[in-house]
């Protein structure tokens, strides 16, 4: 076997330490999990955003609010976030005709919503932040190991310690394959989350002025 194969990437992987070998498979099903996650996100949010533009069409196109309420009844399977929570305070406003009961109730539907929308961001940032710490650990591992493999070499060259040392550097390369993406992945849905979250709670307070308007 030639310098060119023993240095491969799938030959410095095969060719690494059983608990190097684990660091990577750790690392591996960490970057495939997360990936997973952030294509599932990344469509979801672009769908609430979506459904969220076309609510607020409806809603200040100066439709009757029955007739909005009873279309998200009817939809309750695909109704938007932002219905859901315009419906939370709708029903509880015709309930009582009380402002603070719907306001309550839009608040706590949107929690609701943004619970939804904050999950599986949490493990996004754990994959960004403790992979490369991960990766660093099956690196200095690796070194270790290859350094205790030349104690039975009389003579030590670059040659004899580059293989084992490469072994080692794969699992800081694999940490940052899975690190970086997750991190990108975390801040953009981060940022998506927080952009929904302030027109919902716009929306809430415009929605209680007119149903303060409306009890008068």
């Amino acid at each position: 076997m030639n310098a060119t194969q023993d240095l491969s990437f799938l030959s410095l992987v095969l060719n690494a330490s059983l608990l190097v070998q684990l660091v990577m498979l750790l690392l591996l099903g960490l970057s495939v999990a997360s990936w997973t996650i952030i294509f599932k996100k990344s469509f979801s949010l672009k769908a609430v955003r979506q459904d969220t533009e076309r609510f607020e069409r409806d809603f200040w196109s100066g439709g009757d609010l029955n007739t909005l309420l009873q279309s998200a009844q009817r939809n309750k399977d695909e109704s938007a976030c932002l219905e859901r929570i315009f419906e939370s305070g709708m029903l509880e406003f015709k309930k009582g005709n009380e402002i603070d009961g719907a306001r309550r109730a839009m608040k706590a539907a949107y929690q609701r919503e943004m619970d939804a929308l904050e999950a599986n961001l949490p493990f996004l940032a754990s994959v960004g932040s403790v992979s490369p710490y991960i990766g660093l650990f099956g690196t200095v591992w690796g070194i270790m190991h290859a350094f205790r493999g030349l104690a039975n070499v009389q003579q030590a060259t670059l040659s004899s310690v580059a293989p084992g040392i490469a072994e080692a550097l794969v699992a800081t390369a694999i940490g940052l394959f899975a690190a970086i993406p997750a991190v990108v992945a975390y801040n953009r849905s981060a940022t998506d989350v927080d952009r929904l979250a302030i027109r919902f709670e716009t929306f809430i307070e415009e929605f209680s002025n007119i149903l303060q308007r409306q009890q008068r």
